[in-house]
C-alpha cells in the first residue's frame, strides 16, 4: 500500500492551496482520497504504484508541494476518512514528506525494504528532477503529446513548426520521463512487496 503526505511548500508566504489541489486530484484512482490532515497537508491512499507516480510527477510540476511516499502496510480495513488511517505507511510517508522538503527534487520515498525504497526513491527523484527543470515551453509541449496529439498536431495548436516541437519535446526529456516512470512504477511494486 501507499500512502502520500503532501506539504504546500512555502504557505506561511503563500495563499493556501489544499482546498483547489483536493478538487483537483480527485480524478485518480484513490484508495482514499485526499483530505486536509493538518494545516497545509493533504493525504491519500493509493494501491497503484502507477497512480503514485502519476501524482508525484503531476505534484512536482505545480512546484508548490513537498511529496512524501510511505510504502507498506497499513491498517485494514482502512477506514472512511484518510486522515484516521494508521500503520506503518502512514509513518513511513510523514518520515518521507520530512525528507522531501530538503530534497532536491521535493519527493521522497520511504518504506519497511529499505533497499527497495531507496532504489524507487533515487528513480522517481530522476525522473522527477526532469519535469522540475522543464520550461513553460516544454510543459505545453509535452501537456499536447499527453492528450494523444501527434507532432504537427501540437504544432499547429501552439502555431509553432513541427521542428519545433520536436525540440521542445526533446528538451523537456519526454523519453526520460516516460522510461523514468516505468522504472519507478517497477521500483514502487516491487518495494510493496
Amino acid at each position: 500500500m501507499f500512502v502520500l503526505t503532501v506539504d504546500q511548500r512555502g504557505s506561511r508566504r503563500d495563499v493556501d492551496r489544499v482546498d483547489k489541489l483536493i478538487g483537483e486530484l480527485d480524478n485518480h484512482d484513490l484508495a482514499r482520497p485526499f483530505q486536509r490532515t493538518a494545516g497545509d497537508e493533504v493525504q491519500a491512499v493509493v494501491t497503484d504504484p502507477a497512480t503514485v507516480v502519476d501524482l508525484a510527477l503531476e505534484l512536482v510540476a505545480r512546484k508548490h508541494w513537498s511529496v512524501g511516499i510511505g510504502v507498506g502496510p497499513a491498517e485494514e480495513p482502512l477506514p472512511t476518512e484518510t486522515r484516521a488511517g494508521r500503520g506503518p505507511a502512514f509513518e513511513l510517508a510523514r518520515a518521507a514528506v520530512e525528507r522531501a522538503k530538503r530534497a532536491p527534487a521535493r519527493v521522497a520515498v520511504e518504506g519497511a525494504d529499505l533497499d527497495s525504497a531507496e532504489d524507487a526513491d533515487t528513480a522517481l527523484t530522476l525522473v522527477a528532477t526532469v519535469v522540475a527543470r522543464r520550461t513553460d515551453e516544454g510543459r505545453e509541449a509535452v501537456e499536447q503529446i499527453r492528450r494523444g496529439r501527434t507532432q504537427t498536431e501540437a504544432a499547429q495548436a501552439l502555431g509553432i513548426s513541427k521542428q519545433a516541437v520536436s525540440q521542445r519535446l526533446s528538451t523537456a526529456g519526454l523519453q526520460v520521463e516516460i522510461a523514468g516512470r516505468r522504472l519507478a512504477e517497477r521500483l514502487l511494486k516491487r518495494a510493496d512487496g
